[in-house]
């Protein structure tokens, strides 16, 4: 072999090269004016791209104009700017509608809700729960004049009245034109209760409404914190509507921006985890314009808010006039409450889950954990439901792991067919089919017994994070089991870990890599074939991805599938000490050799499919 040997006029003639592409790169560098015109160009670029992020996503809430009041020639140029409804007196004032659980202040200013305050709830710093509060929240009906002035009752003043009917305590804001000829917004309030209803309506006004123009029902919101992970709270908070004959949707609660124009909405639930802002109509809108912008980057102990939700809607004028019947709901997202208001099914906006999962989660699991935590403790209740839950499924799991004990008695026979066959994998399979089938095994029914359990792992996986029993509900170490719980807070953040370590997740974790020594190394030692995932690497890598991806989950269900785990290694021991007997397996599989087996329509046409590929295989090696 020829020595490879450097040559005195190769290097020549890179030199050379080099220095001619650096004397091109200096004569081709641009001039001081070429470089100015390029970043002005550049500027230009930068500032119409963020003009159009701007309008691409709308203000979540809008902010109305202050006027001061003191000053006449701003009230004059207001009472100029609205036209006919200077008419009402300006006054800054509020009016507070009060019951048992709920505490909502109503502004003069727009006549909307400015507060809303749970009386009987706090966050998870012992502040009372606000849905709306310092501006967070704008409702308003835009609209124009017959003198073609747009106007937004959010900038109008309303003249407000309370009365009592009954028990109940009604708040009449007007804004009028005349004292016969008003807009109103209509609250009637209920003892003990968090459904309001909200009327809106006008009278004489005919004459005052352009009816050739829509009247737009406008209702932003940012949701505020409330829990002590904000990641985890947003993972929870999401705009969810009834629509198109009770068709429930929702938008993304993961995107940084959605959208989504529906028809015939019955109603819209801004939730916000554990509490819902819900506005509902008799009704329906006919068509919405709704939009969900994602506030929260990274996490933070200083953000305030998760995410901002607008709906335009469009209503219709009946002779001239506005009636629409309406509820606002503040309050916990609990199916205890909402299932209170079931003709308006406010309790489906609760996320369940999807399908079966969300079935088993509602009727099952929801009502079975109220009847045990009635009279047991929060977390006991969990441990109790769980060991149940386990019992319950342990013939399925009895059922997967007599599936493998029978996959263990004829690992002799299979490692044989595979030394036997190793160059031909088509009549491997054939004679490892063979052996099953006279032995009366199927190597897919350890598989059918586990994917039965998934709609019960994936409802229980939805219930806890959602459960408002477990909210603020301490157990042992654990603050609250609706959210993670701390046995150490790190000075630094660990990227998908976080800042703190739980120590729920860690026991889960270590009972999950037991588990899946019991079972998963059961596997390796009976086969590895090539192509087959490395079971080993799987055993050691899930329980670590539960560690990480638990540690800011609640607590609750870290605590289930700690002790479901657990339960499951002394179910499967007993089966394996108690229960079975590898040698009466055996036994059973050489009776069943002997039997002669009949072959049902699959398995003969598997078999004939895999002879003619291997008669295909023998004429074109000929």
């Amino acid at each position: 072999m020829e020595e490879k040997k450097l040559d005195i006029k190769s290097v020549i003639g890179f030199v050379l090269i080099f220095g001619i592409l650096i004397f091109m790169f200096y004569q081709n560098q641009p001039t001081p004016e070429e470089l100015e015109a390029q970043q002005a160009e550049q500027a230009q670029i930068e500032a119409e791209e963020a003009k159009a992020e701007e309008e691409a996503v709308p203000a979540p809430v809008k902010e109305t104009p202050t006027i001061n009041l003191q000053d006449s020639t701003a009230v004059a140029q207001y009472k100029n700017t609205v036209g006919a409804f200077g008419f009402t007196p300006t006054v800054d004032a509020s009016t507070i509608l009060e019951n048992e659980v709920l505490r909502l202040e109503v502004s003069n200013k727009g006549g909307q809700i400015v507060e809303a305050k749970m009386q009987n709830f706090v966050t998870h710093d012992s502040v009372p729960v606000y849905l709306v509060k310092e501006g967070n929240a704008n409702f308003a009906l835009n609209f124009t004049t017959s003198d073609n002035r747009v106007l937004s009752t959010a900038d109008l003043y309303f003249e407000p009245s309370l009365t009592q009917s009954g028990d109940n305590q009604v708040l009449s804001m007007k804004a009028k034109v005349a004292n016969n000829q008003f807009l109103e917004y209509r609250y009637e309030m209920k003892p003990n209760n968090y459904l309001v209803d909200f009327t809106v309506r006008s009278q004489g006004l005919s004459g005052v409404f352009n009816s050739s123009k829509p009247v737009t029902l406008e209702w932003d919101l940012k949701g505020l914190r409330h829990d002590k992970s904000v990641q985890y709270e947003n993972r929870y908070t999401r705009l969810t509507y009834n629509h198109d004959e009770g068709s429930i949707s929702k938008l993304s609660e993961s995107s940084d921006f959605d959208e989504e124009t529906e028809v015939d909405i019955k109603w819209l639930s801004y939730r916000q985890h554990f509490f819902s802002s819900i506005l509902a109509t008799d009704d329906h809108f006919k068509t919405a314009d709704l939009t969900s912008t994602n506030l929260v980057e990274e996490e933070s102990k200083e953000l305030q808010f998760t995410k901002a939700y607008t709906t335009r809607a469009p209503l219709e004028l009946q002779g001239g006039e506005l009636s629409q019947n309406m509820y606002w709901y503040y309050g916990p997202t609990d199916v205890k409450v909402l299932d209170d208001y079931q003709d308006l099914g406010l309790a489906d906006s609760i996320p369940f889950g999807w399908g079966i999962f969300g079935w088993i989660n509602r009727y099952v699991f929801t009502p079975f954990y109220t009847f045990l935590s009635s009279f047991l403790p929060y977390g006991i209740a969990i441990v109790i439901m769980t060991i149940l839950v386990r019992l319950a499924l342990s013939p399925v799991t009895y059922k997967s792991y007599l599936s493998q004990a029978k996959m263990k008695v004829l690992k002799p026979e299979i490692s044989e067919i595979s030394d036997k066959y190793k160059d031909n994998a088509m009549k491997k399979q054939q004679e490892t089919m063979k052996v099953y089938n006279k032995a009366g095994v199927s190597p897919m029914s350890g598989c059918v017994p586990a994917l039965l359990q998934l709609p019960i792992f994936y409802s229980l996986f939805m219930f806890f994070p959602t459960s408002f029993a477990l909210r603020q509900k301490p157990f042992l170490w654990a603050e609250d089991l609706s959210s993670y719980d701390t046995i150490f807070e790190l000075p630094f953040t660990i990227p998908f870990y976080g800042d703190h370590v739980s120590l729920f997740p860690i026991l889960a974790s270590v009972a999950i890599f037991f588990y899946m020594q019991m079972t998963t190394g059961q596997s390796m030692q009976m086969q590895q074939q090539p192509g087959m995932p490395n079971m080993k690497f799987i055993m050691y890598l899930s329980p670590v991805m539960m560690l990480f991806f638990f540690n800011n989950y609640a607590s609750g269900l870290s605590l289930y599938y700690f002790v479901s785990n657990l339960i499951t290694i002394f179910i499967m021991l007993a089966i394996k000490n108690y229960i079975l007997d590898e040698d009466k397996i055996h036994a059973q599989i050489q009776e069943n050799k002997k039997k002669p087996k009949k072959e049902n329509k699959f398995q003969r046409k598997m078999r004939e499919m895999m002879e003619q590929a291997e008669e295909q295989k023998k004429s074109g090696k000929r």
